[in-house]
């Protein structure tokens, strides 16, 4: 996209720059040859130091290995990222506005360090203008109507976006953990969610001993079932726009990031706006089905997290609201069309 921005600019195209992360995330980018300088990183963006630096008050502390690029991988690849990110970050003068999908009151320590960057989020569909929607899955919507049957605030949403993928004794220790909390629950199983499958007979099993209970689907439809008033809290991998999602609806979030800057989503989350927890694995790695259980119960039981839950909610449908922060960003855009 890089050369997008200059080959633009050379044509006399006027351009914007919208960011799907965090603020907090493009930051950092923008800061990386001064992160390089004070020695967090070397030139080809590997980490010189592994604690946990802070940037800026009020931002996520940074992790040099948790980075984009520091994902595991071929080194080639780790490079082109690196590379991909610094470009990137280049080229980001060239735009005339750079807006990203957040709101001041959720990141006010990279707003603080990075004026220039503008938030107009919490972007969402309006449900009138919902369909058609690009998905990587059809979405199921037969769930809503499975939701509307629960008591108010009584289910657990689970999904873990697009990418994240678990092992098969991972996937076993999730499920078996939502069947022993005895909560109703939706859960997301995509058809490549898991690296190697699951026994089929064993999954066949589970799902018989918790259909009274508990619900799976390939997809759905996210923002209607974020915001419906059955759902008490959300397993989420921690990607900006489920975060988004769950903040703008009030929902507690029960943290299981998987790479990159889900990280510093969950840091947001449990450390600074303090609306979840964050699940703890143990020494080989796993997130057993007690681990589970226990947090899941923590979470919906804490009155403290619910209602910063929904002060943030307030201050992000306030955001976007006729007169807000967002709102107003949203109309100087266009008034630069």
């Amino acid at each position: 996209m890089a050369c997008c921005f200059q080959a633009a600019r050379n044509l006399g195209v006027r351009v914007a720059s919208v960011c799907p992360a965090s603020a907090a995330c493009l930051a950092t980018s923008l800061r990386i040859p001064q992160l390089v300088q004070d020695g967090i990183f070397d030139h080809n963006g590997l980490p010189k130091r592994h604690g946990k630096i802070e940037i800026a008050p009020g931002m996520p502390p940074l992790c040099p290995t948790q980075m984009a690029w520091n994902i595991d991988g071929a080194p080639e690849g780790r490079q082109a990222a690196f590379e991909l990110v610094v470009g990137m970050a280049q080229v980001t003068g060239l735009a005339e506005i750079v807006m990203c999908n957040s709101f001041h009151e959720a990141e006010t320590g990279a707003f603080e360090l990075c004026p220039d960057i503008v938030p107009i989020g919490p972007l969402f569909a309006d449900q009138e203008l919902r369909k058609p929607v690009g998905q990587f899955w059809p979405e199921d919507a037969s769930c809503l109507g499975w939701l509307d049957a629960q008591p108010e605030g009584s289910v657990v949403y689970v999904a873990f976006g697009s990418f994240t993928i678990f092992d098969p004794r991972q996937f076993r220790e999730l499920a078996e953990g939502l069947e022993l909390t005895g909560r109703p629950f939706l859960w997301v199983v995509r058809p490549d969610f898991t690296s190697d499958g699951v026994s089929k007979a064993w999954f066949d099993e589970f799902q018989t001993r918790v259909a009274g209970n508990g619900m799976i689907v390939s997809w759905c439809p996210q923002q209607q079932v974020l915001a419906h008033p059955a759902v008490a809290c959300f397993v989420s991998h921690c990607g900006w726009n489920s975060t988004m999602e769950g903040a703008r609806n009030g929902v507690p979030i029960l943290c299981w990031p998987y790479f990159s800057d889900q990280f510093a989503n969950r840091s947001y989350i449990c450390d600074i706006w303090r609306t979840g927890l964050g699940v703890t694995h143990g020494e080989d790695g796993v997130v057993t089905k007690e681990e589970v259980k226990a947090k899941l119960e923590q979470l919906t039981g804490d009155k403290g997290i619910a209602e910063r839950a929904r002060m943030l909610r307030d201050a992000a449908r306030k955001s976007v609201s006729e007169g807000g922060s967002s709102y107003e960003n949203f109309k100087r855009f266009v008034d630069l069309l």
